[in-house]
């Protein structure tokens, strides 16, 4: 008995998400195992690869094609000389955050192309299915036509006795008039294919889908949103078909780990994945220890002033990258809009607003400040790699505009829970010298540095200089 799945669960009826009539510019690519993978939003790179005129190749790279690639050297050329390779799945977020980058947006071709072909409907654009056991691409196509209105199919073939004859395959291919071209043939046979016959392919766009087909035909059951939410849908996979999967997720997992690794401990910063996998430890460490004081301190907001006990706040990270910070909320619901009434009582110089009477902060407040509690929640920052437990602090979209040119030098590294600036007076310390800080920590940081800074945060949090 097969799964057929509901039109939603591939297409959100007309989800404004994906494309913007004014897509953001595409941030550089991340580089990785020698490949340069997109870094971009869905909308970006959708109006991106459908730019009148354009003609794209794209792969998609996930951990299982990281490993063909380093086994098979004519795919790691099909992946190097492709116009676009996008970053699909966990595994490529961790390889990329473990050589110090980070991938905009996880990009998978199952919910990618869709997304895609949303647009190409939108512009009238029309689309080939190439790939699949018999009857699968066919199948595929009517689901397509049906979930996406005024989505053209210019045709079909199946991957096995229609694939026989490569001068058939491109003439139907070609005749069809077909803008867009999508090549199910699995990992590395469809990216080979398409680098073969690219020059004699007329459609200006070609992508290599894997498993879409069969998905949209629903021979293979995605996982529950939630799976999916989470970033396990390859646990899924492996539940589903343990045998066929278990090399490629088990033992396939970890060794594109250690691949990654390598590749990390290769680049410039040799110590970055040390010092994530110290990041991890404390941060995973400090959680569980922290657990009981978080369940006070959650007791304690509640009871003091009417909120949140999370405060969430919008921060710029390395590279300039905005992240949302946690915090425990310390002051009471309307802070942020009274903020610019109070610029002017700031008792610190320079851009970074602070106020030793701030008539924001709760009772409550004053108390975790005073012992940099309400910072402890970032531990999750931390955990999600947006943070490091030693940096410089988080600031503000609004601090960063007004930024004099050489400041932007302390967004080169993580932010930091604590950092030289913890230990030296927080904000008893002015802007100026709080910059010169964190550009002397960026040009000088190593591990032996990080673990002093962190047993000095001890005694600055105890004895509270500069907390408030």
């Amino acid at each position: 008995m097969t799964f057929a799945p509901s039109p939603a669960t591939f297409f959100p009826p007309h989800d404004t998400r994906f494309v913007s009539r004014s897509a953001p510019e595409r941030p550089s690519p991340v580089r990785l195992f020698g490949i340069d993978i997109a870094s971009a939003t869905s909308a970006a790179m959708i109006e991106h690869l459908l730019e009148p005129g354009r003609r794209s190749r794209v792969a998609f790279l996930n951990a299982h094609c990281a490993n063909v690639a380093a086994r098979n050297a004519d795919y790691a050329d099909a992946l190097v000389t492709a116009d676009a390779v996008l970053p699909d799945g966990i595994g490529i977020e961790i390889g990329a955050r473990m050589s110090g980058q980070r991938v905009t947006e996880n990009l998978n071709g199952t919910d990618f192309v869709p997304a895609l072909l949303h647009e190409a409907a939108r512009r009238g654009l029309s689309v080939f299915l190439l790939g699949g056991r018999p009857g699968v691409a066919s199948a595929a196509a009517d689901r397509l036509a049906l979930s996406i209105p005024g989505l053209r199919i210019a045709g079909t073939r199946d991957g096995y006795g229609d694939l026989e004859d490569e001068t058939a395959t491109r003439a139907a291919i070609n005749t069809s008039g077909a803008d867009i071209l999508l090549v199910a043939l699995g990992v590395p046979r469809q990216d080979l294919w398409l680098a073969r016959n690219a020059e004699c392919l007329r459609p200006r766009l070609s992508l290599g889908v894997g498993a879409l087909f069969d998905f949209l035909a629903g021979r293979v059951r995605r996982a529950p949103k939630l799976v999916r939410r989470l970033r396990c849908e390859w646990i899924w996979r492996l539940a589903m078909e343990p045998r066929r999967m278990a090399g490629r997720y088990l033992w396939g997992n970890a060794a594109f780990l250690v691949r990654a690794l390598r590749h990390a401990t290769g680049q410039g910063d040799g110590v970055a994945p040390l010092r994530r996998m110290l990041d991890i430890a404390l941060a995973g460490g400090g959680l569980i220890a922290l657990a009981p004081l978080f369940g006070l301190v959650a007791v304690a907001l509640r009871l003091d002033s009417r909120g949140p006990v999370f405060f969430r706040q919008t921060r710029i990270g390395k590279d300039g990258v905005p992240f949302t910070m946690l915090k425990f909320r310390s002051m009471h619901v309307d802070a942020e809009a009274r903020r610019d009434a109070l610029l002017a009582e700031s008792d610190r110089e320079g851009v970074c607003f602070k106020s030793r009477t701030d008539p924001r902060v709760t009772r409550v407040g004053r108390i975790l400040r005073r012992f940099s509690i309400d910072e402890l929640p970032q531990i999750l920052n931390i955990l999600r790699g947006e943070m490091s437990v030693v940096g410089p602090r988080p600031a503000l979209p609004q601090e960063v505009a007004a930024y004099p040119g050489h400041a932007l030098g302390r967004l080169a590294v993580k932010p930091g829970l604590t950092g030289v600036w913890q230990v030296s007076g927080r904000a008893e310390v002015g802007f100026d010298k709080m910059i010169d800080m964190d550009l002397a920590y960026a040009r000088s940081r190593s591990l032996i540095l990080d673990i002093l800074l962190i047993s000095c945060t001890f005694r600055a949090v105890f004895g509270g200089r500069g907390a408030y």
